[in-house]
């Protein structure tokens, strides 16, 4: 994510521009060395284990890594990387715990250029549905992402919990962690997942944790955000 998909300057519909120079053409993939110890290990097996993988991203796409040949056993699948000449991808699903030095990687690499920052903010969040307001307040957290719109987040002391329900539904997003999802119950009806949060998540979202933050196009939403670009849809947000 953002450095060649969303809006980031190598990506569809860059949120800024350059003065002076001109950025690579669409489409440009991007390699960079990964300045840090990548093990992949397969049960007690540890099949991977070197500090000479590079990052690649690809436009539309989660980084990946490309390892030299020589350090992938071979015995585990691996595909010639068309980006970096004597090097191979491994795909994910291939090994069992991928880790960064001593911390396991989920889901993809994270960015070096993905970064959040949670700020304190007064900027007005009402929610409602079925003609319920299950929030209505200035206090909240923004979450500022890059590449993605801003999103607000509420305490669930400013929340009317007593109208939500858990939901089965989880997902995870590499940068904040485990999301769980919450069903409004008003007037006899169900709808599902209205709204997200992270009850654990990573330390650079941690001031997030327990808060709520709810889909648009699925309450009826108002919020003070009109100077930034537009709300990302549900698909766009699959990850929290």
């Amino acid at each position: 994510m953002s450095l060649t998909t969303g809006r980031g300057p190598l990506g569809p519909d860059p949120a800024g521009r350059l003065v002076g120079a001109q950025l690579p053409a669409a489409g440009a993939v991007y390699v960079e060395p990964r300045l840090r110890r990548v093990r992949g290990v397969r049960g007690e097996r540890t099949l991977i284990d070197t500090e000479r993988v590079l990052l690649v991203h690809r436009p539309g796409q989660p980084p990946t890594y490309a390892f030299p040949q020589a350090d992938v056993p071979g015995d585990l699948a691996a595909a010639p990387e068309p980006a970096a000449a004597g090097h191979v991808c491994v795909a994910w699903d291939a090994i069992s715990a991928w880790y960064e030095e001593e911390e396991q990687v989920h889901g993809h690499p994270k960015n070096p250029y993905h970064r959040i920052d949670c700020l304190r903010a007064k900027r007005r969040l009402r929610v409602e549905v079925a003609g319920q307001v299950i929030v209505d307040t200035s206090d909240v957290l923004a979450l500022f992402e890059t590449s993605k719109a801003p999103q607000l987040y509420v305490r669930r002391e400013l929340t009317r919990m007593d109208l939500l329900v858990p939901s089965a539904t989880r997902s995870y997003c590499p940068y904040k962690g485990h999301a769980s999802y919450w069903s409004a119950r008003v007037a006899g009806q169900l709808l599902a997942d209205v709204a997200w949060s992270y009850d654990d998540p990573h330390p650079e979202s941690a001031p997030i944790a327990g808060h709520l933050s709810f889909y648009a196009e699925r309450t009826q939403l108002t919020q003070d955000v009109a100077a930034w670009f537009s709300v990302p849809s549900a698909s766009e947000r699959s990850h929290g």
